[in-house]
């Protein structure tokens, strides 16, 4: 069992930035993918970015040169730093991680959900 607590989400204007943590209850032992994940109201979860264990990083087209996605091993922290924010970034972000390499953008994929935290970006 892993717990996943998020922050940092909150309103900004177009062109701003935030970023998001995630603080898990323990230490991740390898095999594991651990993603960020978004949801805008009608819309289905996509993924945004995600790492696995090796440091293999990958993004959505739609974040791509303006997020960026790291962890603190030793802080047990995962990261998302979002630069020049759009009003069509505007979602629910989550975090989540499970104990397995592949398919890490499905999110039907993890077994283990933060809360979640609103980012909001206005024009």
């Amino acid at each position: 069992q892993v717990q996943l607590v998020e922050t940092g989400g909150g309103s900004v204007q177009a062109g701003g930035s935030l970023r998001l943590s995630c603080a898990a209850s323990r230490y991740m032992y390898s095999p594991y993918c651990m993603g960020w994940f978004r949801q805008a109201p009608g819309k289905e979860r996509e993924a945004v970015a995600y790492i696995e264990d090796d440091g293999k990083t990958s993004y959505a087209d739609s974040v791509k040169g303006r997020f960026t996605i790291s962890q603190d091993n030793a802080k047990n922290t995962l990261y998302l730093q979002m630069n020049s924010l759009k009003p069509e970034d505007t979602a629910m972000y989550y975090c989540a991680t499970k104990p397995r390499r592949g398919l890490c953008s499905r999110p039907s994929m993890y077994d283990y959900w933060g809360q979640g935290t609103q980012v909001t970006v206005s024009s």
